[in-house]
């Protein structure tokens, strides 16, 4: 991801978060122990991944897809770029966080080989005030 890319970043991202990441959010994102990437589609950007990289662990923060574009793996292939650039950067493990609500990313992540590790009561802000969240994580060496 480059800054030119952060007015079709937020845009996907306000499409697919009813509480999404300011702009001011995705600028911090541009410092040296974050990863960043795109996907696309042709010529168009459809979805990006931000990870949080510390020591040997990676946080995945966020990951998004235009919503006209779900379930046609783009999701998926963001996923599995970023396990394998994390891999090569010798992160031994990637923890997330995702919405007990988000019944489609717990689905994938766990059908990418992470397990669901607890949990963070009222993690997310939600239209009838906080919901919580599933933490999962996946080793990538033992």
């Amino acid at each position: 991801m480059q800054e030119a890319d952060l007015p079709d970043v937020l845009e996907i991202e306000r499409q697919g978060h009813a509480f999404p990441w300011t702009e001011t959010i995705f600028l911090d994102s541009f410092r040296g122990n974050y990863r960043l990437w795109t996907g696309w589609h042709g010529e168009r950007l459809v979805g990006f991944a931000v990870v949080a990289y510390l020591f040997d662990e990676a946080h995945l923060l966020n990951l998004c897809v235009s919503p006209e574009l779900h379930g046609q793996g783009i999701g998926r292939k963001l996923l599995r770029y970023l396990l394998g650039e994390a891999a090569l950067d010798h992160i031994w493990r990637v923890i997330l966080e995702v919405r007990v609500s988000n019944e489609s990313a717990f689905h994938l992540y766990r059908s990418e080989g992470f397990r669901q590790i607890g949990t963070r009561p009222e993690y997310y802000p939600a239209a009838d005030g906080r919901e919580d969240a599933r933490v999962m994580a996946l080793e990538l060496r033992d």
